[in-house]
């Protein structure tokens, strides 16, 4: 990941468990592994909640990965931003992931004022294959 990032890893692991206490309600599932300004990669290990009838990780997990991970991305370039949201989220899923973890490589492909589209391609641990791609756009709320 070439540029800084304007949160270190700590503090965007403390910014999560203040903030975004939910990701760990089943444990330390997700964790980011790698973070700068406007990248992240982040993991999300394998649990039997995420599973869907036929054995393959649901389509839901996934998009949580995807849209927290690019959220990631993006408080890596404007710092910790709690509100900025999501506005929209749409995610093809191109492959059948097999029951173990996640990761997602994003970037964020615009920064503006007040939105911010980024876009994230997850794979399955031990494999370059993407099993899906996203694209999210966030709003960014005014600075005061």
């Amino acid at each position: 990941m070439s540029e800084l990032s304007r949160l270190s890893l700590a503090e965007i692991d403390g910014f999560l468990r203040q903030e975004f206490p939910q990701l760990i309600t089943q444990g330390e599932i997700f964790s980011v592994t790698e973070i700068g300004a406007g990248t992240c990669r982040m993991r999300m290990a394998y649990h039997e909640s995420q599973l869907r009838p036929g054995g393959t990780i649901s389509g839901p997990a996934m998009m949580q990965l995807a849209d927290v991970s690019i959220w990631v991305a993006l408080l890596g370039a404007i710092g910790a931003v709690p509100l900025a949201v999501t506005t929209n989220l749409s995610i093809n899923f191109l492959r059948k992931p097999e029951p173990r973890a996640l990761t997602s490589t994003c970037r964020m492909m615009k920064i503006g004022k007040s939105l911010a589209v980024g876009e994230a391609s997850l794979t399955s641990e031990g494999s370059d294959d993407v099993v899906a791609h996203a694209v999210a756009t966030y709003a960014i709320p005014p600075q005061k």
